[in-house]
């Protein structure tokens, strides 16, 4: 693999195992947290592919503005007691390790980038067809 490649790849772990993870969570608010830093990698290839722009909207519009939708409706569903005696459980510090691990890695990874020690990903331009 080469080394200007990495970042990409990095990222793009990142995204497909936080997607996977955000699929198979059974509690909502995990699967949300899991879905934001699949968001949050997919912001980042964006970044590294040279659109700075979508990379924000990708944050400002789904991390920022669709998440908070979602998470409006699981907090309006109020499960009663009996939920919020599994939400305790859910919300030990385990929890919190592997969405923590993948947020640490693009954020080490968007430090690299954005020092510059990392080349651009280059391509050649296609010239629309006449």
């Amino acid at each position: 693999m080469s080394t200007e490649l990495f970042p990409f790849y990095l990222a793009a772990t990142v995204a497909l195992v936080s997607t996977l993870l955000a699929v198979t969570r059974y509690n909502p608010t995990h699967a949300l947290i899991y879905f934001i830093i699949s968001l949050l990698a997919t912001a980042v290839i964006f970044f590294l592919l040279g659109a700075p722009f979508a990379a924000v909207l990708e944050i400002m519009i789904y991390a920022g503005a669709i998440v908070v939708l979602f998470l409006f409706v699981v907090m309006m569903l109020n499960l009663g007691s009996r939920g919020d005696e599994l939400a305790h459980q859910w919300l030990k510090p385990k929890m919190w390790i592997m969405p923590s691990i993948l947020c640490l890695i693009l954020f080490f990874e968007l430090v690299y980038v954005l020092s510059g020690t990392s080349t651009p990903i280059t391509g050649t331009a296609v010239s629309p067809k006449e």
